[in-house]
C-alpha cells in the first residue's frame, strides 16, 4: 500500500510509525559512517551536541520530559553501539600525551640513545635461549609485522569499497 492509496485517517499514524521505525535505523547508519570516517572524538562531540539539542528543545506534548529522556536514551545507546562496532575508526594516541618531557624528536639522536642503551645492557646476565622444534611437516610462512599490517589495510580497504557500493 502506497501513501497515495492510504486512507486520510491513517496518514498521521502511519507517518509516526515510519518515523519511530526508520528514524533509529537512519541515525545509526549515519553515525556509523561518521565513526568510520572521523573517529571517536567526533562521535563524542556529536553526542554532546545531540543531547544538548534534545534538552534545549521546547516540546508541546503531554509527556515532553519523558519524550526527551527517550530521545537522549536513543542517542546514547546508538552511539555506544557504533563505538563498539569493529569498523569504527579509533583515534590515535596524542603524541604529546605519551612523549617523555625533554625527549628528542630527532631520529638520529633517538637511534644513538637506543644503541648506547643496548650496549650498556650487554653482556646480559642470562644468555639467549635457543629453541628447536621437532615438528614434522611443511614449514609455515613466517609473516612479519609489516606484512600483517599491509594485509589488514588491504582487507579494510576492501570492506570500505563494499560498504560504499
Amino acid at each position: 500500500m502506497s501513501l497515495h492509496t492510504l486512507h486520510p485517517e491513517h496518514v498521521d499514524e502511519t507517518r509516526m510509525h515510519a518515523y519511530s521505525t526508520f528514524g533509529p535505523l537512519l541515525i545509526h547508519a549515519l553515525v556509523q559512517k561518521l565513526a568510520h570516517r572521523q573517529g571517536m572524538r567526533e562521535l563524542d562531540k556529536l553526542e554532546r551536541s545531540l543531547v544538548r539539542l534534545v534538552e534545549e528543545t521546547d516540546v508541546a506534548a503531554p509527556h515532553a520530559e519523558a519524550m526527551k529522556e527517550f530521545a537522549v536514551e536513543l542517542v546514547v545507546s546508538t552511539l555506544r553501539n557504533v563505538r563498539e562496532h569493529p569498523d569504527a575508526k579509533h583515534d590515535l594516541e596524542e603524541i604529546d600525551e605519551r612523549r617523555t618531557e625533554g625527549r628528542s624528536e630527532d631520529q638520529n639522536t633517538l637511534e644513538e640513545q637506543l644503541q648506547s642503551g643496548l650496549e650498556g645492557s650487554f653482556p646480559a646476565s642470562d644468555p639467549p635461549a635457543v629453541v628447536s622444534t621437532a615438528i614434522s611437516g611443511s614449514t609455515k610462512d613466517i609473516v612479519g609485522t609489516d606484512e600483517v599490517l599491509r594485509r589488514k589495510k588491504e582487507a579494510s580497504a576492501r570492506r570500505r569499497e563494499k560498504q560504499d557500493t
